[in-house]
């Protein structure tokens, strides 16, 4: 890989050439020394004694000249090209008079190498002096190959008449920074892989093997979680496409700016969401999306990694979703929150405008623990949908630790989220409502794995504040609650496993536990107070012995009143949206996936079929059925025994949502993407938010696959 442009400059800047075409730049790192001085006197070699000044001088590059001319070795197989070309070495005599390489560019890694071996034979010898003290010295040279000697250099520089005279501006900081060839580092660091279900979907057959001992229900996973088991590096390289043109490279395979030093790493990426397309429920001409983003990245060290991402959107889409968005729509006068994204403004008469940032740093101290500040989005399962903590939400501040020791993985999280009803925005200002989560994986043999999960939600009542008494990562938070009152919080409880059957099917299950009567059980009279949900699902890898074809089945059963609380402020929400299930409560649904990838190539296939009681919210019936979770569980029940799943305005959901494309860059994961949704929508009742509705959506686009858009709803 060559090197960029801006780092031959830097290269070019520091480069004196003299008579012998030997290129040096100087500087002292005394930090005495203020700029533009240099060292009064050059390193001295042995032939090089009792000279003085502008004798010493040169007798120094002769001296580095010919040891390269006389030690360095081309590689054969270049020779045999008769290749001719040059290499560059930013290199330091110490204080200690010794020979360190800085920096090699070279064509190829063996020129490089050969470099750094020679350079490593340099004898000691008397080191530069200022003020009479040691002190160390940078220089830049110039290996031509075919190799050439101090005295033939000097000959065709006389010739040539070429002489030029020593810059006499020293070497200055940006000229001492240390480039090395980026080898694509992040695979092997700890920041978060953007969580997409068909991006996850290549490696979760690796995650899950028999034996393994991973914990793949906290996402998102971090690439030194993935690296264990499933080779992120070779992947990529494997898809490499054989360009040549710095274009192509940077289109095609890589970071469009990416640089690698010592100890640290970053690269700076433009993100795409481009989509166009046609939906039959809606008036508008066209469906679109159009997001310009941009991404930067890195690392410092092995301990610290960060991203940060700024989205600027602009859409409209498929009726039925414009609606449900408007229906989210928060006080202040906005006309819509999007889904998973945030608060929208209006764009022209039909469109939405839809800023979004999300950012996390990390650092592990530790292989035990790894700390993470961010704002973004988490969740908690093996499914494609979470009952416990799912990303279908919009983003919002947070700060996890996970602790990975022996076969345990231990997850707590503390979020920041926001109320934005007009019931309870004053000032024009949203409240603020916490929740701390914790999640402990015991991976109890090489098949079985399961999870318990504790969760509460409060708000700032009594300038209660981020309470310390949910802070503490080790109480449960039930007993907790009832020590601070019975209703200052919205605990719940749940319970994962995951049965790894053989090394192509893999079973899965969550129950969540809001409340419950034990009272009401033992009658079994379906009492609204047995508020709980189950997940149950499958995956089967390599299906059918087709290598990369995954295949999921997923039931979900929700029961009315899930996720709801007795103030609505403390449910289990944010931005008007549930940070549990999409559906929030009160329904029953079951999903069928399918996902294959053959190099560069993809497609996804995914069909929902559900049921969901809806309210009426009409004057003859404005009950509470349980569906709606910014609705008080204690407003307007009709019944409190006999509540089933699907009571109020059941409502039949059907949905079919098929995607195909071509993967355009693995390191931003930009796709070519074709998608057709058909989505029916059939409620016992037409009101006038709840309708009969069959929609058709077509669309084509190109988009950086870095998070999941969910039109499931």
């Amino acid at each position: 890989m060559k090197t960029p442009i801006y780092v031959n400059k830097i290269f070019l800047s520091c480069v004196l050439t003299l008579a012998t075409l030997f290129a040096f730049s100087q500087e002292s790192t005394n930090t005495s020394i203020k700029p533009g001085f240099t060292a009064e006197q050059f390193p001295v070699f042995p032939n090089c004694e009792n000279l003085q000044s502008k004798q010493l001088e040169n007798c120094f590059y002769k001296e580095v000249q010919d040891f390269v001319f006389q030690n360095y070795q081309v590689p054969a197989n270049l020779k045999q090209a008769n290749y001719k070309g040059e290499v560059k070495v930013l290199f330091e005599v110490d204080a200690n008079g010794e020979f360190k390489v800085i920096y090699v560019n070279a064509v190829n890694d063996a020129l490089s190498e050969e470099a750094k071996r020679v350079f490593k034979k340099f004898p000691k010898i008397k080191p530069s002096t200022y003020n009479g003290k040691p002190t160390y010295s940078k220089y830049t040279i110039s290996i031509d190959i075919p190799l050439k000697s101090a005295n033939q250099l000097a000959e065709e520089a006389l010739a040539a008449a070429q002489i030029l005279k020593p810059l006499e501006k020293p070497m200055t900081e940006l000229d001492s920074i240390v480039y090395k060839k980026y080898n694509n580092p992040e695979f092997e660091s700890h920041l978060n892989i953007p969580f997409s279900h068909s991006y996850y979907a290549q490696f979760d057959g690796a995650m899950n093997q028999v034996g393994s001992n991973n914990h793949t229900a906290s996402k998102p996973y971090t690439y030194t979680e993935v690296s264990k088991y499933y080779n992120l590096k070779a992947v990529n390289q494997s898809l490499q496409k054989n360009v040549s043109t710095w274009l192509g490279r940077k289109f095609w395979n890589e970071n469009m700016v990416q640089i690698q030093g010592e100890d640290y790493w970053l690269s700076l990426n433009p993100i795409l969401d481009l989509q166009m397309g046609k939906a039959s429920d809606l008036d508008a001409s066209y469906t679109y999306v159009n997001t310009r983003a941009l991404n930067f990245r890195g690392g410092l060290g092995k301990q610290i990694n960060f991203t940060t991402t700024i989205f600027e959107s602009q859409g409209r889409f498929a009726g039925y979703y414009n609606d449900f968005a408007e229906t989210l729509k928060p006080s202040g006068g906005n006309p819509a929150i999007i889904p998973g994204m945030g608060i929208a403004k209006r764009f022209k008469t039909d469109a939405y405008d839809f800023p979004l940032a999300e950012a996390n740093i990390t650092f592990a101290p530790s292989k035990i623990f790894d700390l993470q500040l961010g704002y973004g989005r988490n969740f908690i399962g093996d499914g494609y949908r979470s009952l416990l903590e799912s990303d279908g939400a919009s983003p919002y501040p947070y700060f996890k630790i996970n602790t990975t020791f022996w076969k345990i993985k231990y997850t707590n999280t503390y979020m920041w989220l926001k109320d934005v009803r007009p019931d309870v925005t004053l000032e024009k200002t949203y409240a603020t409502k916490f929740m701390a989560n914790h999640y402990l994986s015991w991976n109890v043999s090489n098949k079985l794995n399961l999870g318990f999960f504790e969760s509460v939600v409060w708000t700032d009542t009594n300038n209660r504040g981020f309470d310390i008494n949910f802070v503490n990562p080790i109480i449960f938070y039930r007993s907790v609650e009832f020590a601070s009152s019975s209703r200052s919080g919205n605990a719940l409880l749940g319970l994962t496993s995951k049965y790894k059957w053989n090394n192509s099917v893999n079973l899965y299950a969550q129950f969540l536990l809001d409340e419950f009567s034990l009272g009401d059980i033992k009658s079994g009279n379906n009492s609204w107070k047995n508020k709980f949900g189950y997940q149950i699902g499958a995956k089967y890898f390599n299906a059918f012995k087709v290598k990369d074809l995954l295949l999921q089945l997923e039931y979900n059963h929700v029961r009315p009143y899930v996720y709801s609380h007795s103030a609505v402020i403390t449910n289990y929400g944010h931005n008007n949206q549930s940070v549990g299930h999409q559906w929030g409560g009160n329904f029953k649904e079951l999903v069928a996936i399918g996902r294959y990838h053959r190099g560069r190539y993809f497609a996804d296939a995914k069909f929902t079929i559900g049921t969901r009681g809806l309210d009426f919210d009409t004057a003859e019936d404005g009950f509470n059925y349980g569906g709606n979770i910014y609705k008080s569980y204690d407003d307007k029940r009709p019944y409190d025994s006999e509540v089933k799943v699907g009571q109020g305005n059941k409502t039949s959901v059907f949905i079919a949502d098929i995607q195909g494309g071509y993967l355009i860059n693995p390191m931003t994961n930009l796709k070519l993407f074709g998608s057709f949704l058909y989505r029916n929508f059939d409620p016992t009742k037409n009101t006038a938010t709840t309708f009969k509705q069959s929609t058709t959506w077509f669309s084509i686009g190109l988009r950086s696959d870095i998070f999941n858009w969910y039109f499931d709803y």
